[in-house]
């Protein structure tokens, strides 16, 4: 199958994009590198740099390619930065997303995954988080997330979309060959691997003074290619039915809890401090993922924070500044061969 995979240069798509490749599946990645680096781009896929918000190119693009289903990442997704310009994100997350949905209608695409969040629930009474509970987005970003969820769902009964919308929880660790390289870097783990590098001196805490064990907000973290592995199962299931499903460990960790694990890891000490909380941050987020784990039989490998740690600092210790200084790049980031394989 043909897979148009938007963000693919980015740190879960890229992941994504090796595991369809290793699958068999033909994958066209597009990415305006404004996030994504061109070196995580597997050199079997197909490579197209531009922007959905460019209608004009990304319908030429599709015309040519003629994907038989997409997977979206592409998306500003920073919290903290919604709060402060939520036009930002809700007119250019629902913008390009719309782009992105009629440019699929016009050219007959009938399978389409969506990448959502965990954002969409503020605050909730149960624990762990089921696809069942009320929606309540907690920042224009997990707002955006939404609104093009809703747009899905009407596109499955008005269009011959099928779709699966996956709810991440805390995307964390790497494989051999991709990790997390952001800038500016918002994740708790990446930040404190560079502590630990010695390429920051501190970490910040959000607030301690949340109804948490610790006083510091708990989050469930999911292993990327755990991920990835549930993006491959949904694209087989969902040729005749749409889904949304959460994707987690059903274990919560808090602020304190990776930062130590961080330290027995690494061995390194992590100095943190405690400053304000941040817009947006709720204290408990915990999944259940039990329903897609009965709907297609996915089961996290990584359980643990430790593990998910250890997979992050081998990848940073590999990469000490990320793509950019990755010796690899030449060999990575090559151009596709002109021959295009056959593939499922």
């Amino acid at each position: 199958m043909k897979v148009l995979v938007t963000g693919g240069a980015g740190y879960i798509g890229s992941v994504v994009v090796d595991q369809l490749i290793d699958a068999g599946h033909a994958v066209v990645v597009i990415d305006n590198l404004s996030q994504g680096h061109r070196a995580a781009v597997h050199p079997e896929a197909i490579f197209h740099q531009g922007d959905l918000a460019n209608r004009g190119w990304l319908d030429e693009t599709m015309r040519i390619e003629r994907p038989a289903a997409i997977m979206h990442f592409a998306s500003k997704s920073l919290v903290g930065e919604s709060m402060q310009h939520p036009f930002l994100y809700l007119g250019e997350n629902l913008r390009n997303g719309l782009n992105l949905l009629e440019s699929a209608v016009d050219h007959g695409v009938e399978r389409f995954i969506l990448s959502s969040t965990a954002n969409l629930f503020t605050c909730s009474s149960f624990e762990p988080i089921t696809e069942s509970q009320p929606i309540s987005p907690g920042s224009p970003y997990g707002e955006s997330k939404f609104l093009l969820e809703r747009i899905l769902y009407w596109l499955d009964r008005t269009e011959k979309i099928r779709f699966a919308t996956l709810r991440y929880f805390n995307a964390a660790g790497a494989t051999t060959s991709r990790g997390e390289d952001h800038n500016p870097e918002t994740h708790l783990i990446p930040l404190v691997l560079r502590v630990a590098s010695g390429q920051r001196d501190g970490v910040d805490i959000f607030g301690d003074d949340y109804s948490t064990a610790d006083g510091t907000c708990v989050r469930d973290y999911i292993h990327v290619s755990d991920l990835a592995q549930a993006h491959l199962l949904a694209l087989d299931h969902i040729g005749s039915a749409s889904h949304t499903w959460n994707l987690g460990n059903g274990l919560g960790f808090s602020v304190r809890e990776v930062i130590r694990a961080a330290q027995e890891v690494t061995g390194c000490e992590i100095p943190a401090r405690v400053v304000g909380r941040r817009p947006g941050d709720v204290p408990t987020l915990i999944a259940c993922s039990r329903q897609i784990g009965r709907d297609l039989g996915w089961k996290p490998r990584y359980t643990d924070i430790r593990s998910i740690i250890e997979t992050a600092w081998s990848w940073r210790n590999a990469h000490p500044h990320g793509y950019r200084s990755d010796r690899s790049e030449s060999l990575v980031s090559r151009p596709p061969p002109s021959a295009r394989t056959s593939r499922k």
